[in-house]
């Protein structure tokens, strides 16, 4: 609100209450020469339509008028805590909630009226201060209306007044303090008594030296910008009081010896702090022609409106305690549309994607089987396993290069085994081999292998299974909701039963919605926790990646083309670093939560026991419901949490430190709802669903090894 409600003083807006018990709103709304302006019944249910809803301290505030004596009108307004809630309610997140605090209290004066009328107004209306104190001796003539965003009706008025009045106009609110006498010794230290934050914007090389002499002894901060190639000055005397001012380009000059040189002895202080060498073409040229072909030197609107784009910013990120050193910089905008580039010229027409090939078996029986194990699921498609295969005999070795964070204690490459195991029989039941499975601890050199030795035999059971398993692949489509019949389910839970799991299988519409919300919540500790986030993207391949053999394809993840950029975004690990400090990014688990909830079921497959060993046969069992799956013609997709193969408390801090209590009580939810016994291992968790087959499979890594065939 402006210092006095005195109308003589012509830029301040007078603040009346609803209530006013003087009478004064009664009469000035009665006055047929006073325009009245009524919107708040709008203001209020803008209010109310807010993200989050306002408390209702804001909600319930009284009312307020705002009388503007130059123009003789009257306006109703929201109460001042409604008011700067919604008016700044678009700078959120931009400002923060404690930042918008933080800044409320900042306290700043502008010096000179010209360029820092776009200064103080960019000021105002970013609500980056809660007082202003302005000052100039000029008055506001036509030669200034190509830069100073004012109108003919202002001309002969003051420029602070003339200020102050458009930001009254903005914000009747905020606090602002007019001084016409501009920067003098006599006044320039009650101007800067109580300030936080400088900006000077004088024409005169006395006043700027003036200025800061007395802001350095007031260890207060002066910014300033210069209308040309977007040059701003920052002197930090709140960090280093013995700063020379003007970064020293002036030397060992004061305001005593400038006030005795002639201008021409001015001269080359001047050029020194407009950095002479540096002046655009245009306005060294022009510098050249001052007093000669142009009163003074010129200034355009654009570059004084990116100079208050500067300065706001630097005000900013003083006010919040950011990073500002002091020294100068440049943003040219001139140069930068030089260096403008072309998106036709970057773009890279991606063909469409075209049915992955389908997989071809080897001609002998052991690379069938070999192979068969290599097409197994694994978490990113890190494929973490190593195969080998002699005459008689199939060796699975967990390979722990292809671990993740989320791969506690190897338990997802255990279940990844387990599941290139179950292949591996299917294979060999289909060329009339049988083999018996041995898992075992493992070595120095991994931590479970298991053996298979295969000899001539049926299982036609398994046999019948090698089509849908080699056909076996991940979708990632959304779901059409369609019942999935009761049989199906059956032969679906059977199937891990016959491999030693047990599929709990959700099927109710709450049951899926409350898993759906508990998956999307984990999700979103994935994308803020730094180590799985960045595991996460790493796990993407985008067309022309070198390393196709791993990971997901993008074109795969079921995206449309709005989704695929937005990815562009949640790559960010800053972007997620400034949701993770806001407590926010809930929209983060959005499209697993959508993708859920357009599921006919989510399966949950477990199996007793917490070592390798038990995970590896867990992963049999999940890969034989997904086979079965694939079988009906029920789409599969894997949707575990970061949870899923932590024990305790302390893996739990290790896969997300800031989050690890809110792990703890999903999965502690997850549990329930799956009704998973307490020394039981989930496995994987899976989406079932009927949609369209994808168009792109995962690839693999080429089986390296050279091996005898089967003989016999």
């Amino acid at each position: 609100m402006i210092d006095t409600i005195d109308e003589s003083a012509d830029g301040n807006a007078v603040i009346i209450g609803s209530d006013d018990p003087s009478g004064a709103l009664a009469a000035l709304l009665a006055d047929p020469h006073i325009t009245v302006i009524d919107t708040c019944r709008r203001q209020q249910e803008a209010l109310r339509e807010l993200t989050p809803l306002p408390g209702t301290d804001i909600l319930d505030e009284p009312t307020s008028w705002a009388y503007y004596p130059w123009r003789r009108s009257v306006v109703h307004i929201l109460g001042p805590l409604g008011f700067r809630r919604l008016r700044l309610d678009r700078n959120r997140n931009l400002i923060s909630a404690e930042e918008d605090r933080q800044l409320a209290q900042l306290r700043v004066g502008v010096i000179g009226l010209s360029v820092g009328h776009a200064i103080a107004y960019a000021l105002a209306a970013e609500g980056l201060c809660g007082e202003l104190r302005l000052t100039d001796f000029d008055e506001l003539e036509l030669a200034n209306l190509n830069r100073v965003p004012a109108s003919l009706f202002d001309l002969g008025l003051n420029k602070a007044v003339v200020a102050a009045r458009r930001i009254a106009e903005l914000d009747p609110y905020l606090r602002v303090q007019i001084d016409r006498g501009g920067a003098h010794s006599d006044s320039i230290d009650a101007f800067l008594h109580g300030l936080d934050v400088v900006v000077e914007e004088c024409d005169s090389l006395d006043a700027k030296v003036l200025v800061r002499e007395a802001a350095r002894a007031r260890r207060l901060p002066v910014l300033m910008a210069t209308a040309d190639r977007g040059l701003i000055d920052v002197e930090r005397f709140d960090q280093d009081a013995e700063r020379p001012i003007m970064h020293g380009l002036l030397g060992t000059v004061d305001t005593a010896a400038l006030a005795g040189l002639s201008s021409k002895d001015k001269v080359p202080h001047v050029l020194r702090l407009l950095d002479a060498a540096e002046l655009s073409p245009r306005m060294a040229a022009s510098l050249v022609e001052v007093s000669k072909t142009l009163t003074t030197w010129p200034q355009l609107t654009a570059e004084v409106q990116l100079g208050a784009t500067m300065v706001a910013d630097a005000v900013r990120r003083i006010g919040i305690g950011e990073p500002l050193a002091s020294g100068r910089v440049r943003m040219d905008v001139g140069a930068a549309l030089d260096d403008i580039v072309d998106p036709l010229t970057l773009r890279i027409d991606e063909p469409a994607p075209q049915p992955a090939p389908e997989p071809t078996a080897p001609a002998d029986p052991l690379s069938a089987v070999a192979v068969a194990a290599n097409r197994a699921p694994s978490g990113g498609n890190a494929q973490p396993w190593r195969i080998e295969w002699t005459a008689d005999r199939l060796n699975l070795r967990l390979a722990t290069g292809y671990t993740t964070a989320m791969d506690v204690g190897f338990r997802g490459s255990a279940v990844a085994l387990g599941a290139a195991a179950f292949n591996a029989r299917v294979a060999a039941a289909a060329h009339d081999l049988t083999g018996a499975l041995e898992w075992q601890r493992g070595d120095e050199g991994s931590p479970l292998f298991g053996v298979m030795s295969l000899t001539p035999g049926q299982a036609p059971a398994l046999a019948q299974l090698y089509e849908p398993m080699m056909q076996r692949e991940t979708n990632r489509e959304r779901g059409s909701g369609a019942t999935i019949p009761g049989d199906v389910l059956d032969a679906l839970a059977g199937a891990a039963r016959a491999e030693g799991g047990e599929a709990h299988i959700l099927t109710t519409t709450p049951e899926i919605e409350r898993a759906a919300r508990i998956l999307a919540a984990a999700d979103r500790i994935r994308y803020l926790t730094p180590t799985l986030h960045r595991e996460m993207f790493s796990e993407l391949r985008w067309p022309g990646d070198p390393d196709p053999d791993t990971g997901l394809d993008v074109t795969s993840l079921g995206l449309d083309p709005a989704d695929l950029v937005l990815l562009d975004i949640l790559r960010r690990p800053e972007v997620m670093a400034r949701l993770a400090e806001w407590d926010a990014g809930s929209a983060l688990g959005d499209d697993t939560y959508e993708r859920v909830t357009s599921s006919s079921a989510v399966a949950v497959v477990s199996t007793p026991g917490r070592r390798l060993t038990d995970y590896a046969k867990a992963g049999s069992a999940v890969q034989a419901l997904w086979v079965t799956a694939q079988q009906c013609g029920v789409a599969v997709q894997p949707v575990s949490p970061v949870f899923l193969y932590a024990h305790s408390d302390d893996e739990r801090r290790l896969l997300s430190p800031d989050h690890a209590e809110a792990l703890s009580d999903l999965q502690y939810s997850f549990r329930q709802l799956t009704a998973t016994e307490r020394d039981a291992s989930q496995a994987l968790v899976l989406r079932l669903f009927y949609a369209p087959r994808p168009t792109v499979r995962s690839r693999r890594r080429p089986l390296p090894l050279v091996h005898e065939p089967l003989h016999g």
